[in-house]
């Protein structure tokens, strides 16, 4: 099965919303996600489709010279594929072409899986946030990736780009 990865739009927001309850203890709402497609002019998001369905998003905040990232999911039928380092590779290039030098993101410790797919990807560990999950209070692990591949801003699907 091929997958595609493109800008999130509105009438992905239905398979978002599933991929998102499976994924999270504290999942987003439906508003949160129209808000960050038409309100936030620094969010940019990315879904992993296969042409119908979308089976994960990743996003981030553009936050000066850093992209933090808000949340990665892959929906359960589909992990374990190599789909999440496919979407986190290229959340990090659409940072590099946006003109980021650099990323964060938090994680919870215990989310040993989405860790080493991080690690995997080139973020290290640099701190905890203490109790930083409500539903829980356990701590998060803050992650960065300090080296940003080579960007080129023709490739931002992002920006309108002249005829």
């Amino acid at each position: 099965m091929e997958f595609e990865i493109r800008p999130m739009r509105m009438e992905d927001i239905d398979d978002i919303m599933e991929v998102e309850h499976h994924s999270f203890t504290i999942p987003w709402s439906r508003a949160s996600f129209v808000q960050e497609l038409t309100e936030n002019k620094c969010a940019r998001y990315l879904v992993l489709s296969d042409g119908g369905k979308v089976w994960g998003y990743a996003g981030m905040w553009l936050v000066l010279d850093e992209g933090h990232i808000t949340n990665v999911a892959i929906h359960p039928d589909k992990r374990g594929l190599g789909l999440g380092e496919k979407l986190m590779r290229a959340l990090v290039q659409l940072a590099a072409d946006t003109g980021l030098d650099w990323m964060t993101l938090e994680v919870r410790r215990s989310n040993i899986t989405a860790q080493n797919l991080y690690h995997k990807v080139g973020f290290i560990d640099v701190g905890y946030r203490k109790r930083y999950y409500s539903d829980n209070q356990e701590d998060a692990l803050i992650m960065a990736l300090e080296h940003l591949p080579e960007g080129n801003p023709e490739n931002d699907p992002f920006l309108i780009h002249e005829e």
